[in-house]
């Protein structure tokens, strides 16, 4: 994969590589990626052109900080961030964070239903 800048399409495609997930659209057309039935890690079009998505809880104001990213309209007591392309990350720091959204999810299901979706 390149290492500069992912387009909408290349996190989406990261999104449904990841273990267990799934994608369907709700709300008037927000592409919701998800696991474990109705668990969200990411989503697009939140806000127009957007992706968010979840962070560790002791990382989100220091996201919030960066320039481009900003907390999350109605998730980011959450702790999700936002952000419109080009996106303000590397494409290695963005598969990171996903990955990462998508494992702090995981980290909450029942234990029976984590199996498999560990990374």
């Amino acid at each position: 994969m390149k290492q500069g800048k992912m387009s909408e399409a290349e996190v989406a495609a990261f999104c449904m590589s990841l273990p267990g997930a799934r994608e369907d659209y709700k709300w008037g057309g927000v592409r919701v990626f998800s696991i474990a039935g109705n668990k969200m890690f990411a989503l697009q079009g939140l806000r127009g052109d957007s992706l968010a998505f979840k962070v560790d809880k002791d990382l989100f104001l220091g996201h919030c900080d960066r320039p481009g990213i900003h907390p999350a309209p109605y998730l980011a007591r959450a702790q999700w961030i936002i952000m419109h392309p080009p996106y303000p990350l590397g494409a290695a720091e963005l598969r990171g964070l996903l990955q990462r959204s998508h494992q702090l999810v995981v980290s909450k299901l029942p234990k029976k239903t984590r199996i498999g979706l560990l990374l």
